[in-house]
């Protein structure tokens, strides 16, 4: 792999010469001039991994794994993750530790989120899978959760604008924040300045209110619902957007970036980082929400996958678009790992420019 994340958004950093001082264990550690770093996201609905050496004043991924497990299925039902959600995750962890292991990365960070925040047998999931695969999750706050998507993300805030709402939609949960800059220091890092978590994500969206087949009624009751939930942080930090944008991280939006673009299939290098205007979303979500189920299952940027949990991300966009109107929205194909890795690149001091 040869993806760039930066810690801004401006030209790539070079890479640096073979042979500099190497920290790390491996041939990309001695490459890139650090060590390995790995960061894993077992969410709700995926579980994705992130390995990388510190580069500039960002990183440089080596490698990379991303599935749709579904570990969240049912949980808001019964309570538990099922038999076939433990499976499908299993396999999915035991690649990811095939491949921490195969880079030799030694600094990592591997965290669970809503499913098992909220799973009454999530111990007892947890203790298997490090028996089974040697990975031990953290399980993060909410908290923590939003701080790491905006440590991930705020590379990608307009450089000349004021802050952002930025939004996670997850599986089970769906985190908003609003971050700003110091008024005085418009290169100052930014600074959280609310933040929000509701226990709502497509997983427990599709699953309540239908995901297949979405009727104009069904797609109105499900912006509702989130609604009651934004509704107080939206009346307490909704005002006074004059130089804010909405920055999306999640399936969701990457998603409808994608059919924005009409890409044949998901490019990452187009999509990270793409403006999109509140015309663009609203156009793109009547056209999702005017196909069936097979339509969405068929297209390239969509897929079976999430055929049936898209409308509901669109749902629980158009609430947040409702409480928050502001005319453009930045697209991150980032998140949680990336703010884990340069959490851990800061920690180490292995990012230049880093106090």
């Amino acid at each position: 792999m040869n993806d760039d994340t930066r810690l801004r958004d401006g030209p790539a950093p070079r890479e640096r010469p073979q042979g500099s001082a190497a920290e790390g264990d491996g041939a990309q550690g001695q490459i890139l001039g650090s060590g390995v770093y790995a960061a894993l996201d077992l969410g709700t609905n995926n579980c994705r991994l992130l390995i990388a050496c510190p580069s500039g004043d960002g990183f440089r991924v080596v490698d990379s794994f991303s599935r749709i497990i579904r570990l969240g299925e049912g949980i808001s039902a019964t309570g538990c993750i099922s038999d076939a959600a433990i499976e499908r995750a299993i396999v999915a962890l035991s690649i990811c530790r095939d491949k921490i292991q195969s880079k030799k990365a030694k600094r990592l960070r591997l965290i669970a989120t809503e499913a098992c925040r909220a799973a009454s047998n999530a111990e007892g999931f947890r203790d298997r899978v490090a028996t089974e695969t040697g990975i031990q999750l953290e399980v993060i706050d909410r908290e923590t959760e939003a701080a790491l998507a905006v440590i991930g993300c705020s590379p990608l805030l307009d450089p000349k604008g004021r802050g952002a709402i930025l939004f996670d939609i997850g599986g089970g949960s769906t985190e908003l924040v609003r971050i700003e800059r110091d008024p005085d220091r418009q290169d100052g890092a930014p600074r959280i300045k609310a933040w929000m978590s509701i226990p709502l994500g497509v997983v427990s969206i599709a699953e309540h209110f239908g995901g297949k087949e979405v009727t104009a009624q069904s797609y109105a009751l499900m912006i509702r619902e989130v609604a009651q939930h934004i509704a107080p942080f939206a009346a307490e930090h909704g005002a006074d957007l004059d130089g804010m944008h909405l920055l999306g991280t999640s399936g969701t939006v990457t998603t409808l970036a994608g059919v924005h673009l009409n890409l044949m299939r998901y490019d990452r290098r187009r999509i990270d980082g793409v403006w999109m205007s509140d015309a663009d979303v609203t156009a793109i979500i009547t056209r999702l929400l005017n196909m069936s189920y097979q339509e969405r299952a068929n297209n390239n940027c969509i897929s079976v996958e999430r055929a049936d949990l898209v409308l509901a991300g669109c749902a629980i966009l158009d609430a947040i678009r409702n409480a928050f109107p502001l005319p453009r929205l930045r697209v991150a194909d980032r998140g949680l790992r990336e703010g884990m890795l340069v959490e851990m690149m800061r920690e180490d001091g292995a990012l230049s420019g880093c106090r």
